[in-house]
This record gives C-alpha cells, sequence and structure tokens, in this order.
C-alpha cells in the first residue's frame, strides 16, 4: 500500500503545483508573462499557449482527482491515475522542455503503481 501512497502524492505535486498551479497564475491578468516561461517544441502550442495552459489545467485536475482516489484505495482512482500516466508518456514528447519533468513524474507514478499492483507475479507460460 506503501507505494500507492507515495505515487499519489508524487501525481498531487505534479498535478497540483506544476498543472494546475502555474497554469492559473498565468491566466490571472497581473500573473506571469506566460511566453517568458513556457515554450513548447511543437509551434502550435507556442501559437496557442493560453489555450494549452487551460488544457493543462484540467489534465492536472483529472491528476489530482485520480491521486485522490489512489489515496481513499479506490480501484478508480489507479485506473484513472494508470491512464493519466501512460498519456502523459505518450505526449511528453510534444512538450519538451517542460514534458521532461512530466515525464520524470508520470513515469515514477506509474512504476510504483504496477509494482505495487502486480507484487511478485510471475508470467506463467
Amino acid at each position: 500500500m506503501k507505494k500507492y501512497k507515495i505515487a499519489a502524492v508524487l501525481m498531487l505535486i505534479h498535478g497540483g503545483l506544476m498543472e494546475v498551479g502555474s497554469g492559473l497564475l498565468t491566466l490571472f491578468p497581473d500573473g506571469l508573462d506566460a511566453e517568458t516561461y513556457f515554450s513548447f517544441i511543437v509551434p502550435y502550442f507556442n501559437d496557442h499557449l493560453a489555450l494549452a495552459i487551460i488544457m493543462g489545467v484540467v489534465y492536472g485536475t483529472v491528476r489530482v482527482i485520480g491521486a485522490v482516489g489512489l489515496l481513499k484505495n479506490r480501484m478508480w482512482g489507479l485506473a484513472l491515475s494508470v491512464i493519466n500516466c501512460v498519456v502523459t508518456m505518450a505526449l511528453m514528447m510534444f512538450m519538451l522542455p517542460a514534458g521532461i519533468v512530466d515525464g520524470i513524474f508520470a513515469c515514477t507514478a506509474l512504476v510504483l503503481m504496477l509494482t505495487q499492483y502486480f507484487g511478485d507475479k510471475k508470467i506463467e507460460g
């Protein structure tokens, strides 16, 4: 159970501070100048940075919801968290340089969840 808790805390930090926190700060009129601090490898994201930040807030919110479900030992929290981590792994390449930190958090949380779920089970065959 301890690995689930560590994974949930990583996802709370990732979703709460990185995605939601930084996204909300940049959307306020007196907030950070987003173009100064955020740039992505894909020009479309740079051209539509405000929309990318809003989607980051939505994505971070779903990540926090999954982490809370995981902390409450709910299977839906585990499923949502695994989905979220796998999608992050697929998308992190397009979100460089921020994707590097996304990948570190998501991959670590995913490994912890999978090793806790499957434990020492062997592949039969």
